[in-house]
């Protein structure tokens, strides 16, 4: 009797603690919404919208027929219209466009030979997802608007850039970079704070002259040689064993991946100071880490998320790192060509590091 009596002051106290760490408590629902909300409405393998750019030669009925057809499909969004070839592959090259359609002046006349593709296909061949949704397209007939048409043997040609071979390592590794980094970079400085607190540490620094800033930046700046140790070891072993190359320059690889490590350090200071217990700053590292893999375009198709996916996404490190890391490595752009995204990571980390700033206080309450 006494030994249930005891069993139960132990349930009720563990009750009650849970009641009163709203973190955890809000965990216990919060992970399972979100998990079925991003599943069941963000996450969508059937690839839709994808961003395109089109060069009609042709500029024929038969022409805006086909382009209008492979708009009904959803598959592709026309978002620029060009006037060649090299237009597509610049706007690919800056990660604007996934898709390209490319109609030639004689495409009335392929239209009626069975022994040629009629029109091209540009492909970002980076994205295996991109991939699959370009084959889908290749099934397409032309339908007839105006008069019955010959019989099609190949509509389209699919020319891919970037993974000629259709190899999934060359898409998934880059991407692992920013998955690493922003599981060990947001943890390690998430709990530094709150370590200090929960060892007495901070006691020290109540009487040193150290500024916020100073402190906050002292904290970082060890973590942003672990994170370069990082992207070293991934790079290697993804050269060694999987023969991803990388197409664009390497200290570019370094200047992106030092802006989003200090992206992810500056937002887990910010929990850190937010954060009671390590446990809890784990914790708020979870809630940010769940949706950055499964919303930054990483494992399934930004393009085919909805608006409000989309929006939540932007927001997120991870995200832009993506399409920087792959801009730089697979499709050899540059820092100018893709500025608007490491800027987007520039100013994240700035507002991050303010609010950690702001929210820090040299007391021990």
């Amino acid at each position: 009797m006494k030994s249930w009596q005891r069993l139960l002051a132990v349930l009720r106290k563990e009750v009650w603690q849970l009641k009163r760490d709203r973190l955890t408590f809000g965990m216990i629902f919060g992970i399972p919404i979100m998990q079925i909300v991003m599943f069941g409405y963000a996450i969508n393998t059937d690839v839709r919208h994808i961003q395109t750019a089109v060069v009609d030669q042709a500029n024929t009925q038969l022409s805006r027929n086909l382009i209008a057809d492979l708009q009904a499909s959803q598959v592709i969004k026309v978002k620029y219209q060009r006037q060649q070839v090299a237009d597509i592959e610049y706007l690919m090259k800056r990660g604007k466009v996934k898709i390209g359609v490319f109609i030639p002046e004689d495409f009335g006349r392929r239209i009626q030979d069975n022994n040629r593709p009629s029109a091209q296909l540009l492909v970002d061949g980076s994205d295996p997802i991109i991939l699959a949704a370009a084959q889908q397209l290749t099934a397409l007939k032309l339908q007839p608007h105006t008069k019955p048409l010959p019989r099609q043997a190949k509509l389209f040609e699919v020319k891919n850039y970037y993974n000629p071979e259709r190899r999934s390592a060359v898409n998934v590794v880059p991407g692992l970079i920013g998955v690493i980094l922003t599981m060990t970079m947001m943890m390690f400085t998430a709990v530094s704070l709150v370590r200090e607190r929960e060892r007495g540490n901070l006691e020290l620094l109540i009487n040193t002259p150290i500024s916020s800033m100073e402190l906050m930046i002292g904290k970082v700046l060890p973590y942003i040689a672990i994170g370069f140790i990082q992207v070293t070891l991934v790079l290697v072993l993804g050269s060694l064993l999987f023969d991803v190359p990388i197409a664009g320059s390497l200290i570019n690889v370094y200047i992106i991946s030092l802006v989003f490590v200090a992206a992810n350090l500056t937002l887990g200071l910010l929990f850190s100071t937010l954060a009671k217990s390590q446990f809890q700053a784990m914790q708020m590292t979870f809630f940010i880490m769940l949706p950055s893999i499964l919303l930054s375009g990483f494992m399934f198709p930004f393009d085919g998320m909805p608006k409000a996916a989309q929006w939540i996404a932007e927001v997120l490190p991870l995200t832009h790192f993506v399409r920087l890391i792959r801009g730089v490595m697979l499709r050899a752009a540059s820092i100018p060509e893709l500025f608007p995204e490491l800027g987007i990571l520039i100013l994240f980390t700035l507002i991050m590091l303010v609010l950690s700033v702001l929210r820090f206080h040299k007391h021990l309450d």
